[in-house]
């Protein structure tokens, strides 16, 4: 019987306001008998059941009737199995993942359950009970690996696993942003809020992300206790200035508590502590303090390093007024088990510290999940057996505990070291992709339907055991198999092999059975048997032969036929060969030849001298050579480039960029016109592009048009259109490796189009990359391409992470002047966004005019671009989608903006009708009214 699991197939939809964040939460109730409408909240809840046929539901007695994902819990059974519910995400995007677990009264006498819980393959909690009235939550911030994550419970100490809820929810995109995030979860240890009115924790709605804040007046085991003298309750009806990243809700920060004796003291005990942690402190002055008034105060606190404990605080001035949050952290301090902390006023105070509310996280290290290529097979093996049971496994293969038909190694990540399908009535070929993993040593597939032939195993050298009886394969027996080192034992008896066996698989090391395959034979039989039939058939061969031989007479006076015309050994001689071409050729008057088919349309020097009237307007002038402009007879305006000198290289850009350019044909790539090759001149003819450069549109002089933020996303997209284009649309790839706001050219409706393919090359379908020297434009250049020399697409990825952050910023991406000599536009950038200061690298002219979501995901995915090693950064076609969903946004926000002005023109407003300026002067301000709006949703990547 397989592992139990639930596939919970729940897409999130992107959203314009906190409101409609709602749309993307999900919220099961595990357990319940339907789905239902939570009328304290309005929030929708899900039922997994029908969804989850195994476990049991349980109906509980608990202390509070009034919430109803309390009714009930669903059990599972205390074995070795995992149980999990599959959850889909957005790759790279930070989620709120909670679970809940109330035990209630259960009546039979069992021991209070304790088990572990797992997020993925990393141990999430050990979850223990110890009063059965309690609510007990876990809850985790984490980017999501993947696009879908796994919430499994197993490993059970004492009664049995068990869970109420599950929740999901989408963060803002600058939360709880680490500099050790691709590593590390965070783990919520504490959320408190500070002077609460009661001891009802703060949620949805009240916080629109849904976190869970405490009361401080909810003192509990492991929860809060000491609370210093001389403490004193305060709170405010005003409204809370918000500016920092976190968004702690209103009512939260509306409370505090305060230190009226000078000194405020708490203690909280942390669970899994001691460890490192991401602590937050929330403050906001929100007492009206007179002029000669100050709130001064400092952090003291034990074991911690003297340096936190100097640092003096006060709210107003450091969040820049009353009223305002004031946000300090500690990206990664260490922390005890017991947490005793202090705020002492300083000597020129006159109130005392205050305090809103704290958040304390515990780094969780990631536990990598069992290797991809590995996965990938299972998977493969799961599709060509729908339908059986043993295939609803969920989860990770390896971890926390292994599928009941695989075996694991305890490497990290894991590797199948074993798979044992024998008898799952599997059907299909054998997947091709078994030849990648690497770890195998035993692989058991007898007694299904299997056909095809034995898949390449030729580098899986740890197998010791094959089992392939009783299936339908067909084909010779892979001499390899002989060689591999390891190999004990061979079972391919009963199936439809045939042809000769290797000699190497005839040896006493091997276990070899082979039977039930009746066209397969030893060396030396096959031509025993042939000597037989050969011996027979000789007489009547030659009774044959001398009857023919009397009919040949009469073939002598046929008549000879008729000579043709030599053919002449001209250029077209290149097109008749049948041999594939692994280089090109131009040759004269002709065409350029690739596979003998003509695929470039030659033009002769005279017609481009008078096309460009003997090049007298000079556009330009690029890596390659002078830029002119010209027009061609059928009034087609054209770009003309000319090799500036002679040299082998020169040659080769040429001979390169017309043979890819010739063959590929997109919408978002300079056309080629033609070329020409005569008396020494090497020349390329382009398609006009009337507004030149996008770089001379962003450094260009002041009376360059200015491009609006919209425009430069369309251009974005364009761009990131055609490179994608290069890398999956052509076959083999074709690598840029030039990548710059200068190879990006616009069109006479602003199009942008890429150009200048005489550095591009072509992958090898054989290899993962190219081995090539570095070559490309300072700033630009990919560090690992330049380190190892090996050419992927992740180094036009990067090239255009840095012209993402150009179309942002407006600055150049290498400049002594703005960065130092060390530094470019990806270690600025990178520094401001990884601090959560996102607005302090838009393009000055651009200020006021972008919603601060969707320029956190430009952000976002051209940091992303950018990171050192390309396996961390997004392909092509997630960065096109990255921004197709932002300019949506854009648009979408613009046209309520434009019918919201519309509107109030209808209704007679004074401050439109009476504007001096029209808007398109002034154009309508972009503001970003809720900072819970995340502009893109990838899952439809």
């Amino acid at each position: 019987m397989g592992l139990i699991s639930c596939i919970l197939i729940l897409f999130l939809h992107s959203a314009p306001s906190a409101f409609a964040q709602v749309n993307e939460f999900i919220s099961i109730d595990c357990g319940a008998t339907s789905n239902y409408t939570d009328p304290s909240t309005g929030l929708q809840w899900i039922s997994d059941t029908g969804l989850f046929p195994h476990g049991m539901v349980v109906e509980i007695d608990s202390p509070n009737r009034d919430v109803s994902q309390h009714w009930r819990r669903r059990d599972f059974p205390a074995d070795s199995k995992k149980y999990c519910y599959t959850l889909r995400t957005t790759k790279r995007r930070r989620y709120l993942v909670r679970a809940a677990f109330q035990y209630g009264n259960s009546g039979n006498g069992d021991p209070y359950p304790k088990f572990q819980l797992y997020l993925d393959a990393t141990m999430w909690s050990t979850v223990t009970i110890f009063d059965a009235s309690r609510v007990y939550v876990e809850e985790m911030i984490v980017k999501a690996p993947s696009n879908v994550i796994n919430v499994c419970l197993c490993c059970a100490s004492t009664g049995s696993p068990f869970i109420s809820t599950l929740e999901l929810r989408p963060l803002n995109l600058s939360m709880y942003t680490t500099d050790y995030e691709d590593d590390f979860f965070l783990n919520v240890a504490a959320r408190v809020n500070f002077g609460a009115p009661t001891k009802d924790a703060v949620r949805y709605p009240d916080d629109p992300y849904d976190r869970i804040w405490n009361s401080d007046l909810e003192k509990r085991q492991n929860y809060l206790v000491g609370v210093a003298t001389g403490t004193e309750r305060i709170s405010t009806s005003e409204k809370i200035e918000m500016k920092t990243r976190e968004f702690p809700p209103n009512k939260v920060m509306q409370t505090a508590v305060v230190g009226s004796g000078g000194s405020l003291s708490y203690r909280l005990n942390l669970d899994g502590f001691p460890a490192n942690a991401r602590a937050y402190a929330y403050l906001a002055e929100i007492e009206d303090l007179g002029i000669n008034e100050t709130r001064k105060f400092k952090m003291e606190q034990p074991h911690v390093p003297g340096g936190y404990n100097n640092v003096v605080v006060n709210i107003a001035e450091n969040a820049n007024g009353s009223y305002t949050l004031y946000e300090p952290s500690y990206m990664n301090i260490s922390l005890d088990f017991v947490l005793s902390f202090s705020f002492v006023k300083t000597q020129d105070s006159t109130r005392g510290p205050l305090l809103n509310a704290i958040e304390i996280c515990k780094y969780v290290q990631i536990i990598p999940k069992t290797d991809n290529k590995d996965a990938i097979v299972l998977d493969a093996f799961r599709d060509i057996s729908k339908g059986s049971n043993w295939t609803h496994a969920e989860g990770d293969p390896c971890i926390p505990t292994n599928w009941e038909w695989v075996a694991c190694s305890s490497s990290s990540p894991p590797r199948i070291t074993k798979i044992v399908l024998s008898g799952k009535k599997l059907k299909s070929e054998i997947p091709i992709e078994i030849k990648y993993m690497e770890g195998l040593k035993e692989l058991w597939l007898d007694g299904n339907c299997l056909t095809g032939q034995i898949p390449d195993l030729s580098n899986l050298i740890n197998l010791t055991i094959i089992h392939l009886e009783n299936n339908r394969l067909t084909g010779p027996i892979p001499s390899y198999l002989g060689y591999l080192p390891n190999l004990r034992e061979l079972h391919v008896r009963n199936n439809s092999f045939r042809g000769e066996i290797p000699s190497a698989l005839l040896t006493k090391r091997l276990i070899f059975n082979y039977g039930g395959n009746p066209e397969l034979f030893q060396k030396g039989e096959h031509s025993k048997n042939l000597k037989l039939i050969i011996g027979a058939s000789f007489g009547a061969i030659v009774i044959i032969v001398l009857m023919l031989s009397g009919s040949s007479i009469l073939l002598c006076n046929c008549r000879r036929p008729t000579p043709q015309p030599k053919v002449s050994e001209t250029s077209d001689s290149l097109r008749a060969t049948s041999k594939p071409s692994t280089t090109y050729s131009l040759v004269r008057p002709g065409s350029l030849i690739d596979d003998g088919l003509e695929v470039a349309y030659h033009i002769t020097f005279s017609e481009i001298e008078e096309a460009t009237l003997n090049f007298s307007k000079q556009i330009g002038r690029g890596s390659f050579g002078p830029v002119y402009y010209g027009k061609l007879k059928d009034e087609k305006e054209v770009a003309v480039k000319i090799l500036a000198e002679e040299s082998i290289q020169g040659n080769q850009q040429f001979v390169n960029e017309v043979s890819l350019l010739s063959r590929i044909h997109h919408k978002n790539l300079v056309p080629l016109v033609g070329y020409c090759e005569e008396a020494s001149q090497r020349i390329l003819v382009y398609e006009y592009m009337h507004n030149g450069t996008l770089r001379d549109h962003i450094h260009g002089s002041g009376n360059q048009k200015h491009v609006d933020w919209l425009s430069r996303l369309s251009i974005a997209e364009d761009a990131a259109k055609g490179l994608d284009y290069l890398h999956t649309g052509c076959n083999p790839s074709i690598i840029h490796r030039d990548v710059k706001t200068s190879n990006i050219l616009l069109d006479i409706n602003m199009r942008a189009k890429v150009s200048d393919f005489g550095l591009s090359r072509q992958t090898d379908e054989n290899f993962t990359h190219v081995s090539s020297l570095a070559c490309g434009t300072v700033g630009y250049l990919d560090p690992e391409y330049y380190r190892n020399q090996q050419l992927t697409e992740k180094s036009d990825v990067y090239s255009f992470g840095v012209v993402l952050l150009e179309l942002i910023s407006g600055r150049k991406p290498f400049s002594a002047q703005d960065y130092g000599p060390e530094w470019n536009i990806v270690h600025w950038a990178r520094s401001l966004i990884h601090k959560g200061d996102v607005t302090s690298i838009v393009d000055p002219i651009l200020a006021g005019t972008i919603k601060l979501e969707c320029l956190w995901r430009i952000a976002e995915i051209a940091i992303l671009s950018v990171e050192q090693h390309g396996v961390s950064r997004p392909k092509m076609q997630e960065t096109v989608l990255a921004i197709q969903e932002t300019i949506k946004i854009e648009k979408e926000n613009k046209k309520r903006n434009y019918l919201a002005a519309s509107s109030s023109r209808e209704d007679g407003s004074d401050k439109l009708q009476h504007s001096s300026s029209s808007s398109h002067d002034h154009p309508i301000n972009i503001e970003c009214l809720d900072l819970s709006t995340r502009c893109l949703n990838p899952s439809a990547r």
